[in-house]
């Protein structure tokens, strides 16, 4: 075995542990107790800013029916600490900070609209379930601006149309986009492209885990200038839903080795984004 692999294989399988103790602080392995039908918009709290990486989620108004889960909007699945569930993104940040030099916030993350000037001092941002995002036309305007001045976007958390749960899937998502980028085109990313080897490497899909999704796990981009040989700005997790694996890693509902091909995925991204 290569020093590379072996190197690989042991933070591999360090990954749940870590995130483990980032989740202790929650407690807990119970599932969340809710209602559907009932809607609440969490509180949000941002982190002054102090130059550490923060993981900036952005917030949206969702279409209809897009407070379907334990009454939250659409864009904050996953966000909220609750019993025997936890914050996404602080499990993957605690993976962060144990496998490199980041430094990253372990303990809050923030949430950011696309017009907020502040979005702009996070270098990477997180959209979850875009088939009920809207935009109003400011949010357009700061969409094209972040990603032209040099943000990556994340996309993560739907599928394909016809799913009544997703409010347009794929083509609100690409309306939305080519809105803020008129004449944006989508592009497949296969494992060749560099993101799937700025950290681990990942040589196939077929490791990527699925929750609920039945058909395949499909990774497309939109790059600049619609160049698949210049920058990705957005990174599109489709049919498929990582997150739900960091935010469930230490609560026994998902497995082990699945939780660390989907950590192995967001480590990617993050090292992609930070270094393009």
């Amino acid at each position: 075995m290569s020093a590379r692999l072996s190197r690989v294989g042991v933070v591999a399988g360090a990954m749940v542990l870590a995130a483990a103790a980032a989740l202790a602080q929650f407690g807990g392995g119970q599932l969340p107790r809710g209602l559907l039908g009932f809607e609440r918009d969490p509180s949000v709290k941002n982190p002054p800013y102090d130059g550490r990486f923060t993981f900036a989620r952005i917030r949206y108004t969702p279409g209809p029916g897009g407070y379907y889960y334990y009454g939250l909007p659409a864009w904050a699945h996953g966000y909220l600490p609750r019993a025997g569930g936890n914050r996404a993104e602080l499990s993957l940040m605690k993976i962060m900070d144990e496998i490199s030099y980041l430094g990253p916030h372990v303990e809050e993350s923030g949430v950011y609209a696309f017009d907020d000037p502040d979005l702009f001092k996070h270098p990477i941002a997180y959209l979850t379930e875009p088939g009920f995002w809207t935009m109003s036309e400011s949010e357009s305007e700061g969409l094209r601006a972040y990603l032209l001045k040099g943000g990556f976007l994340i996309v993560d958390d739907f599928r394909h149309d016809g799913d009544p749960r997703q409010g347009g899937g794929w083509a609100n998502m690409e309306a939305n986009f080519r809105r803020a980028l008129p004449g944006a085109r989508f592009i497949p990313v296969d494992v060749s492209h560099p993101i799937f080897d700025s950290f681990f490497h990942i040589e196939s899909f077929s490791i990527i885990p699925q929750s609920y999704d039945q058909l395949r796990p499909e990774f497309w981009g939109l790059f600049e200038d619609n160049d698949p040989g210049k920058r990705l700005m957005v990174m599109v997790n489709y049919s498929t839903d990582v997150s739900d694996f960091w935010e469930f890693s230490a609560t026994g509902f998902r497995p082990i080795s699945e939780s660390n091909e989907a950590y192995k995925l967001g480590v990617n991204y993050i090292m992609y984004g930070l270094t393009h």
